[in-house]
């Protein structure tokens, strides 16, 4: 059940020495091409960071997070086609790669992979990194490995405080 995934997945800080299968590297890349997006224009490109000097990088361009630069992958989640806004306000590219980046982190998780939603980041400096087209943004980057650390409890707001139902 999909939702047992959803309760299994944490932000993973520490990540073993090891690295992803290839055959699983096409799994995580596969759920991140099937993700819909607004009017299905497929804006997302998913730049998978495995070099390790540029990895080394990521410490300083993810304000200090060194966690980030241990991980044996980042994906940068990056999305063109930045100036279509939904009729409900919101830049379609954000969301598309949003739904594309939890496409990833839902079958990392899956497959026993960690990861961490990274937004803490210099997008001047990480574009530099991976020679962004200007057409494109950079949404989220996430650090994928093996976690290195156990699933800690975690403090959720009930049903009732998060829920209304028809309106406020």
């Amino acid at each position: 059940m999909l939702l047992n995934c959803i309760k299994e997945r944490y932000s993973v800080r520490k990540f073993q020495d090891k690295v992803i299968e290839h055959e699983k590297m096409d799994v995580l890349l596969k759920a991140a091409q099937l993700a819909p997006s607004a009017k299905n224009t497929l804006p997302c490109k998913f730049v998978v960071i495995r070099n390790e000097e540029k990895r080394k990088k990521l410490t300083d361009i993810c304000k200090g997070q060194k966690f980030v630069s241990q991980a044996p992958i980042t994906i940068a989640i990056c999305a063109n086609n930045i100036d279509y806004t939904m009729t409900c306000g919101q830049k379609a590219y954000t969301i598309d790669a949003a739904i594309a980046a939890e496409h990833i982190v839902l079958q990392a998780t899956e497959m026993g992979l960690g990861t961490c939603w990274i937004g803490a980041f210099f997008h001047d400096k990480m574009a530099e990194l991976i020679n962004l087209p200007k057409d494109y943004k950079i949404v989220a980057l996430l650090p994928i490995g093996y976690p290195a650390v156990e699933k800690g409890k975690r403090d959720l707001k009930s049903i009732e405080e998060v829920v209304v139902w028809d309106s406020f």
